[in-house]
């Protein structure tokens, strides 16, 4: 199969560009939804979202499969871990506050997974 009906006629080029501007645009909207955080707090938060990319590189690497891996492809695939994390975070946090509770345990988890239509391929992944 070529590469231009794998992206459905994009280019390369392209399709990171779009990639790359959508996960931008998420991140922007994640970022406003923080409400009554001061600037040393938001900082302190976005550091806690960054996940190394030499630890994301290093794990793509032990796929025998790929031999090679563009900076750009390890940015969006840690970017796109970084918004899966904080997604599943805010859905089980939600379970948590119905709950009135503060910490977020593993049951809370769970319940966002049951009942969240895009996370049902992780059912039975924290057994």
């Amino acid at each position: 199969m070529s590469e231009m009906e794998v992206h459905g006629f994009m280019s390369e080029n392209e399709l990171n560009e779009s990639a790359v501007s959508e996960i931008a645009e998420h991140s922007q909207d994640s970022q406003e939804e923080i409400d009554g955080v001061s600037h040393g707090d938001e900082e302190q938060k976005e550091k806690l979202l960054k996940l190394p990319l030499s630890r994301v590189k290093a794990i793509v690497k032990l796929d025998p499969d790929v031999n090679l891996i563009t900076q750009e492809a390890v940015f969006l695939i840690t970017k796109s871990a970084e918004l899966f994390i904080d997604s599943l975070a805010k859905e089980s946090y939600k379970y948590t506050a119905q709950n009135k509770k503060k910490t977020v345990q593993k049951r809370d988890v769970e319940i966002a997974i049951e009942n969240v239509d895009g996370l049902v391929f992780l059912e039975g992944a924290l057994e």
